[in-house]
C-alpha cells in the first residue's frame, strides 16, 4: 500500500516537468482585460445582501432544457396512454410491450457513454464556429440536458408498464399466472430503480442511489427478459406455451436485446489501472493516470469493479500528453479514503463520458468560471484552447492544490488568459459577476461555462441571465 505524497515544494510533485512557479497563485494579479489591474477593494463582495432576482428569470432557469425535454416526452406518452386507455387508439393495447421497451431503451441510450461521445463528436465537427450563435447555444443546451429525455422516457416506460400489467389483470382468465407475476415483479424493480434516482436521493445518498439504481435496475432487466419471453410464448387463444421462433419475431424481443447491449457496452471497458496520488493538503487529492485526453471529458473511478463509482473532471494537456489528472476534493468517505488510505490502483471505464465543456470547440471565444475543485472540469478547456479565458476563485490555491496543478495553470495560461482570485490572501470573495462581465465583454466571448457549488452556480447563472450573457452551469437534476 502506498503512502500519500505530502508536497511542500515543486521538486516533490508528481508533475512530469519540474520548474519553479513563475507567479505564486496567492500573489497572482487579477487580470484586467480593460487595462490596469482592479484592486481588491473594488472587487471584494464581502457578505452582500441577497440579490433580488426577477421571478421570470428564475422561472426560465428552473424550466431549463432538461425539464422541457422531460415535459415533452411525458406529455406525448401521456396522450398516447390516455387514448389507449379509452380504447380510441387500439394499437398500444395490442403492442403495449413495444411502448414500454421503446421508452426504456431510449432512456438507457441517453446515458450510454458511446452514444454520448458520438453525439458530441458529430455536433462539434459539423457546427463548430461557423453556424449562428443561437444554434450553437441550442446544441450545447440540448447535449447538456439529455438527462431530460432519459428521465422522461424512464417515467413514461414505467407508466406504460403499469398499463400493460393492468391489461393482464383485466384479462387474467386468458393469461397465465406466471406472466402476471413477472409483470408485477418487473414493475416493482423499475419503480425502485426510478425512485432511487430522484435528485435528493442521488445527491445526498450516493451509495443508496448506486446500489438501487444499478443493481435493482439489473434485476429489472432480467425480469423484463423473463416477462417478454413468457408473454410472447403464451398463446392467448389456445392457452398453451409456444416458445418457438415467433418470440424473436416480436418487437419486444429486439427492444430488450438492444437495452441489454447498451447497458453492457460501458462495462466491457472497465479496467483496473495504476494511479499516483499526491496530497498537497488535507482538503485535496490529486490523482495522476497515464495517457493524455481531449478536453471536456469526465472519469468515473472506484476501488471496486462494480460499486461506488465517482465522477471527476479530467485535466490534461491534450491527447499527446503523457498523463491526465483528477482533482478530488475531500468531502465523503470515498474521497477521504484517497488521502487516508491511498490505493495504488483504481477501477475506471476506459470509455470516458462527455461533459458540457466538450462543446467549447463550437465557440470562437469563451469564459470558464470555476470555484475550488471545480477547476478539474474547467482547466483542460483553457489549456487546450487559446481562445478560452479562466476565472478561478478559491482559498490559498497554491498551498491547497499543490505545485502540479499550479504548474499546469501557469505553464499554459499566463496572466493574459486567467484571473486567479485567492479569497484568503485578498480578504474575501470577489464580486463574481463584475469579474465575469468585465472578462466577457473585454475578451469578446460568446459564452460562459460555470463549475461551482449549488449556491455559487445559482448566483452566477441568475446574474448572467439578467445581463443577457449566455451561460451554462453545473446540473443537479440530471
Amino acid at each position: 500500500m502506498s503512502t500519500p505524497k505530502l508536497v511542500d515544494d515543486p521538486e516533490k510533485a508528481i508533475a512530469n516537468y519540474l520548474e519553479l512557479l513563475p507567479i505564486p497563485l496567492e500573489k497572482a494579479p487579477v487580470v484586467s482585460l480593460q487595462g490596469g489591474i482592479p484592486t481588491s477593494k473594488a472587487l471584494l463582495a464581502g457578505k452582500p445582501a441577497p440579490r433580488k432576482v426577477n421571478r421570470w428569470i428564475r422561472f426560465q432557469l428552473w424550466f431549463n432544457t432538461y425539464r422541457k425535454f422531460y415535459a415533452f416526452v411525458t406529455i406525448i406518452n401521456g396522450m398516447g396512454l390516455l387514448l389507449a386507455a379509452l380504447n380510441i387508439w387500439t394499437y398500444p393495447r395490442r403492442y403495449t410491450g413495444a411502448f414500454v421497451l421503446g421508452n426504456l431503451i431510449f432512456a438507457i441510450l441517453m446515458r450510454n457513454e458511446l452514444f454520448g461521445r458520438m453525439l458530441y463528436v458529430t455536433v462539434n465537427f459539423l457546427f463548430a464556429k461557423w453556424s449562428p450563435l443561437w444554434f450553437r447555444l441550442g446544441c450545447t443546451s440540448a447535449l447538456q440536458h439529455l438527462g431530460g429525455i432519459h428521465s422522461g422516457c424512464a417515467t413514461s416506460g414505467f407508466a406504460w408498464l403499469i398499463f400493460r400489467v393492468t391489461l393482464i389483470f383485466i384479462d387474467h382468465k386468458d393469461n397465465h399466472d406466471a406472466v402476471l407475476i413477472m409483470g408485477v415483479i418487473t414493475n416493482l424493480a423499475v419503480a425502485t430503480s426510478i425512485a432511487s434516482a430522484f435528485p435528493w436521493v442521488r445527491n445526498t445518498h450516493h451509495n443508496i442511489f448506486e446500489r438501487h439504481h444499478r443493481f435493482i435496475g439489473w434485476v429489472g432487466l432480467a425480469s423484463t427478459w423473463v416477462f417478454v419471453v413468457l408473454g410472447d410464448s403464451y398463446d392467448l387463444d389456445t392457452h398453451t406455451w409456444d416458445p418457438s421462433v415467433r418470440v424473436i419475431r416480436q418487437q419486444d424481443f429486439w427492444y430488450c436485446f438492444g437495452m441489454t447491449v447498451f447497458i453492457l457496452i460501458p462495462w466491457f471497458t472497465v479496467r483496473e489501472v495504476p494511479v499516483d496520488i499526491e496530497v498537497p493538503s488535507p482538503k485535496v487529492a490529486i490523482l495522476r493516470f497515464e495517457r493524455g485526453m481531449q478536453q471536456g471529458l469526465l472519469a468515473r473511478i472506484s476501488r471496486s469493479s462494480i460499486m461506488e463509482y465517482h465522477a471527476f473532471g479530467i485535466i490534461s494537456e491534450g491527447t499527446h500528453a503523457k498523463y491526465h489528472y483528477l482533482i478530488c476534493g475531500v468531502q465523503g468517505d470515498f474521497t477521504r479514503s484517497l488521502v487516508n488510505d491511498p490505493p495504488t490502483h483504481v477501477w475506471t471505464r476506459q470509455l470516458k463520458f462527455v461533459g458540457v465543456s466538450n462543446t467549447s470547440t463550437l465557440y470562437k471565444r469563451g469564459i470558464r468560471v470555476c470555484t475550488g475543485t471545480g477547476l478539474g472540469a474547467a482547466l483542460s478547456t483553457c489549456i487546450q484552447s487559446p481562445d478560452w479565458y479562466l476565472i478561478w476563485i478559491g482559498s490559498d490555491q497554491e498551498k491547497t492544490f499543490g505545485p502540479t496543478i499550479s504548474n499546469l495553470v501557469h505553464r499554459h495560461l499566463g496572466k493574459e488568459r486567467c484571473c486567479l482570485w485567492d479569497s484568503k490572501a485578498r480578504g474575501g470573495r470577489p464580486d463574481v459577476m463584475k469579474l465575469v462581465k468585465e472578462a466577457y465583454y473585454a475578451w469578446g466571448a460568446e459564452v460562459v461555462f460555470i463549475t461551482s457549488n449549488y449556491q455559487g452556480n445559482k448566483e452566477i447563472m441568475e446574474g448572467c441571465k439578467e445581463v443577457g450573457i449566455p451561460a451554462f452551469g453545473t446540473l443537479w437534476d440530471f
